[in-house]
């Protein structure tokens, strides 16, 4: 019998670069697909920057095909104005996803790092040196499309987890 194998969009949210990277999970193997970032413009205003990315979402969905998508959980400790912009670039990223009905997980930062790297304190080379061992054809990553392939191993992970929980 053919193991399914699941589709998985992770998303790193942020205003200026949002992080996406798409793996298969057939049971406890992974593989990479395609990773990227996308860029909004720096002018213009907020709202037109959201729709941009909005946009450039729903087309990612669309090209490649995931049956779920994961968002990290940003915690930015930067000012209030920066942590606001941010949220709402999150916003947007479980908003693309969902309204082409896919499944959206959200998942805590140092969840994904204890994942991908075994500590939940890891630092964000740490993280990129990782998903590079585990899928060695990822190359020229950006730090937005790492720690987007993170996102996605972390809910491959759990998911299989929840799974089992729930038989």
């Amino acid at each position: 019998m053919k193991q399914h194998h699941v589709r998985i969009l992770g998303l790193d949210p942020g205003l200026r670069h949002t992080g996406w990277g798409l793996i298969i999970a057939e049971g406890s193997r992974l593989s990479y697909v395609a990773s990227g970032r996308i860029s909004t413009p720096t002018e213009g205003s907020l709202a037109f920057r959201l729709a941009q990315l909005s946009l450039a979402l729903e087309a990612v969905v669309a090209d490649m095909g995931p049956h779920e998508a994961a968002v990290e959980e940003t915690f930015v400790n930067a000012n209030a104005r920066s942590a606001l912009k941010l949220g709402h670039a999150r916003g947007i990223c479980l908003l693309a996803p969902a309204r082409l009905g896919l499944p959206v997980a959200e998942y805590a930062a140092n969840l994904v790092k204890k994942a991908v790297v075994g500590a939940g304190h890891a630092e964000k080379h740490q993280v990129s040196a990782m998903i590079s061992r585990l899928m060695p054809q990822a190359r020229d990553l950006t730090a937005d499309a790492a720690d987007a392939l993170a996102v996605a191993v972390c809910h491959a992970s759990h998911r299989q987890h929840l799974a089992r929980v729930s038989a």
